[in-house]
């Protein structure tokens, strides 16, 4: 973890470094430091007390065991210092190639390699004071101190940095480094990074109306701009300018005779990169170790699309959604319009269009960053193609044990049924809900849904006689008519007034589904008759017992009394037991006809 502690970083703009020291890198210690660098002894093994080494390992003794600071570093290498048991100066060098009156920083990265709780708790902390000399080693530009870094376990390379100015005439400075804690148990560190660069204002560029970039299309023509540098003056008192040009950022150019605050542009076609160096002296304005730049301005010029190119045309059904497409690169946004030229913005900034209205759609291929359109735009069709004409869905029905044919009623067109077949008629057994796919020449299909409900022959129940009635009923629900002759059909079960004798029942639904028929003897009795003498019912005797070749008659009282037997020859009653009339009553009576037998009661009423 970096963390930085400022003694006095530049407060504007830092130049590009002019002096570096990283302290190489590899897997053998060393090599040692130029005479005169240090008091200290250089040791290719573990450093004691007064010792240094150069290594890309620090994992000695109980000490932290660390990579070195410099970014992308293989095996890189620090100044691991061992302090002396005296406070003292440990290091010191001279660095050159600087430039007179300027302003620099420097840095460099420091970390306490004890670990915590080392020394019983007790470990010295490290604390350095940095030294910036003139050449002449007798007047002093700047010093600070780091203060006590103490041992805190885990690996936290700090930076420190000071701010100097060179004086007149003043082109190299001496760098020391002093250790300000006695050594012992604790202040061991390494040292990585030690950097100089010049320090300047932060300088920033724009337009009077503060554009601080600017984006046009290439169908605009040639633009220019006036561009000003307003430093921060937050380290130069006065400022020099030298402003320049480029196409990448990387070769710049000066622009000859631009010295001034403001530039007026040239008329710019294509992409374009401005900024100005600034320097307090004019010796140094064009010497990049005495330097700083301002804020790059960036004038891009957008070239003008191509027009999309389409991925086809697109053929749907009616009902259902297409999606036209096109191809353009990465960097451009897609317009839909109803028109090739002007017409109305149907969806933007989209590759895709999905709709289901057929018509041609053109694509516009555009900047994401500015209008800055293709010249022309790209057509794409929508065809939709008409759903196969079919009737209304049908519902029909099916008569017990038998089949009925389905018709799709649309020829010229393929077929799928829901039964698998793909004929344009099908024959059906069960009942139910049948489908069928219908696909025109063009593709397109639609559905046809039969429902199939069967019919079932009506089930006869009973057949009783009501009186002269015969009354019919069925087990099962259905529209059934009724018949005694299979001629004429009634809607009713129920037949009146019928004379008694043997009949046969014809029972149909109205759907022509078939007729069932059952045989029935309808024996006719009153369930009353009036013995007064007026001739008009006055005696009990059943209608249509003469179709039997032997008949009986039994009738008794309430209390099982029989009151009369007779045989085929008189099967009808006056009402008189041995000639005495008998009362108003009900009474029963037991008929076997060959083999069939009839039981009842009927009224005697006088």
């Amino acid at each position: 973890m970096e963390i930085q502690a400022q003694l006095g970083f530049c407060g504007g703009n830092s130049g590009d470094p002019i002096f570096t020291e990283d302290f190489g890198s590899g897997t053998t210690d060393g090599p040692a430091l130029p005479a005169g660098t240090t008091t200290y002894n250089f040791t290719t093994g573990t450093p004691a007390d007064g010792d240094y080494t150069i290594s890309s390992t620090t994992n000695y003794y109980d000490w932290l065991s660390i990579q070195d600071h410099t970014p992308g570093d293989s095996n890189g290498k620090s100044f691991i210092v061992n302090a002396s048991f005296t406070a003292g100066e440990f290091y010191q060098r001279q660095v050159t190639g600087l430039c007179e009156n300027t302003t620099y920083e420097f840095s460099s990265w420091l970390i306490n390699l004890q670990r915590s709780g080392s020394c019983e708790g007790n470990s010295i902390p490290v604390n350095v004071r940095f030294q910036i000399w003139d050449e002449t080693d007798t007047n002093m530009l700047a010093q600070g101190d780091t203060g006590s870094i103490t041992a805190i376990g885990t690996i936290e390379w700090k930076q420190y940095a000071l701010v100097f100015k060179t004086e007149p005439g003043q082109t190299s400075v001496i760098l020391k480094m002093r250790n300000n804690s006695n050594g012992g148990c604790g202040n061991d560190l390494a040292i990585d990074d030690i950097l100089f660069r010049s320090c300047g204002d932060n300088v920033t560029v724009a337009t009077p109306a503060n554009e601080a970039r600017l984006t046009v299309c290439e169908d605009q023509g040639g633009v220019s701009r006036t561009l000003t540098a307003t430093p921060d003056s937050s380290v130069f008192n006065s400022h020099v300018y030298q402003w320049q040009q480029s196409t990448d950022q990387q070769i710049w150019t000066d622009i000859p005779g631009e010295n001034s605050a403001s530039l007026n542009t040239s008329a710019v076609t294509a992409t374009t990169y401005f900024r100005t160096k600034i320097a307090e002296d004019i010796v140094n304005v064009n010497n990049d170790l005495c330097n700083v730049v301002s804020d790059v301005f960036e004038i891009t010029v957008l070239p003008i699309p191509a027009a999309p190119v389409s991925n086809g045309v697109v053929t749907i059904c009616e009902g259902e959604l297409g999606t036209l497409s096109v191809n353009t690169q990465n960097l451009y946004s897609i317009n839909w319009y109803d028109a090739a030229t002007g017409g109305n913005l149907v969806l933007s900034d989209n590759r895709n269009l999905e709709t289901g209205i057929a018509g041609t759609y053109y694509a516009e291929a555009n900047s994401t960053e500015i209008e800055c359109a293709s010249t022309t735009r790209t057509a794409v069709t929508l065809t939709v193609n008409p759903l196969p004409q079919i009737p209304d869905d049908l519902s029909t029905f099916l008569c017990e044990d038998s089949s009925t044919t389905l018709d799709a009623e649309v020829e010229n067109v393929t077929y799928r049924w829901s039964t698998g077949e793909t004929t344009q008629l099908i024959d059906v057994t069960e009942p139910g809900d049948y489908d069928v796919i219908i696909t025109n020449t063009n593709g397109c299909s639609a559905t046809r849904n039969f429902t199939v409900e069967q019919i079932d022959l009506p089930q006869i129940d009973k057949i009783v006689s009501d009186g002269p009635s015969i009354v019919v009923s069925t087990s099962n629900n259905g529209n059934f008519e009724y018949s005694l002759d299979g001629i004429s059909f009634q809607p009713s079960p129920v037949f009146d007034a019928v004379a008694g004798g043997f009949y046969t029942i014809y029972v149909q639904n109205n759907t022509d589904c078939g007729v069932v028929t059952q045989d029935f003897y309808h024996l006719v009795i009153q369930k009353f008759f009036t013995p007064n003498g007026d001739n008009v019912n006055d005696t009990f005797e059943p209608d249509g017992l003469e179709v039997f070749n032997t008949v009986t008659i039994s009738i008794f009282d309430r209390y099982g009394k029989l009151l009369k037997f007779a045989n085929t020859n008189s099967t009808s009653w006056d009402g008189t037991f041995q000639g005495e009339r008998l009362p108003n009553d009900d009474y029963w009576y037991l008929i076997t006809a060959d083999s069939v037998q009839f039981k009842g009661h009927f009224s005697l009423k006088r």
